[in-house]
């Protein structure tokens, strides 16, 4: 994994920073473990990183204003890309069911994950420094862009700002389909600007069909 741009000694820390659970329930006498631990540690390195980076890039702005921004750049979305960005996807160890499921958010989830493990992995081979500059190079540059389009903000505020900007209408949303139990039910919630229905989102509750339902508006607007 060239693109890493980071060497490592021992090849087995990052081969096991992309081994997901699943592989292992197939192949349970395979050398290495899952990728949780690193996981673990990666995500906390991450954390630590931005926030350092937030902190003294910016000493003028507030606490709340730097969360958003470091939630923008941390998210499971924000991490996908930049392990698609990094071609992760191509060597990561799935089971045979993990590894069809491709475009959910499932998979989204699965290569953030994998992402934090990498970082966990150059942590613990090259140490703080080289953790940061990965995370830099490929994380942190991201921030002039999240920034311009204002990805900071939560989808619905996001969405509706635009909206009413451009088009001068507040979106609305409207639960097109319920299915399942009272205790676990699946909505489907539609966003609309006036009779226009935008794109559509699913969740486990509402308020996270919509969330999702903004999010694919945006992309739909080009917002």
């Amino acid at each position: 994994m060239t693109r890493l741009g980071v060497s490592f000694k021992d090849e087995d820390l990052l081969k096991q920073a992309l081994v997901h659970r699943s592989y292992l329930n197939e192949h349970p006498d395979f050398h290495l473990g899952h990728n949780e631990r690193l996981e673990f540690l990666g995500d906390a390195v991450l954390e630590l990183v931005v926030t350092e980076y937030l902190y003294k890039a910016f000493p003028d702005k507030p606490e709340g204003e730097l969360t958003n921004w470091r939630a923008a750049l941390v998210n499971y979305v924000a991490c996908a890309q930049v392990a698609e960005e990094l071609s992760i996807e191509d060597y990561l160890f799935l089971s045979k069911g993990e590894t069809k499921d491709v475009k959910s958010k499932a998979r989204q989830v699965i290569l953030a994950n994998a992402l934090e493990s990498v970082i966990g992995a150059v942590y613990l081979e090259n140490g703080y420094d080289a953790a940061r500059g990965f995370i830099e190079k490929h994380v942190l540059i991201r921030l002039p862009f999240i920034l311009e389009h204002k990805l900071y903000m939560d989808p619905k505020s996001r969405f509706q700002e635009k909206a009413q900007e451009i088009s001068g209408i507040t979106p609305s949303y409207r639960v097109m389909e319920e299915v399942g139990p009272d205790h676990a039910k699946t909505f489907t919630v539609g966003i609309f600007l006036g009779h226009e229905l935008v794109a559509t989102g699913k969740g486990m509750s509402k308020q996270e069909a919509e969330m999702e339902a903004a999010l694919k508006g945006v992309e739909v607007k080009k917002w």
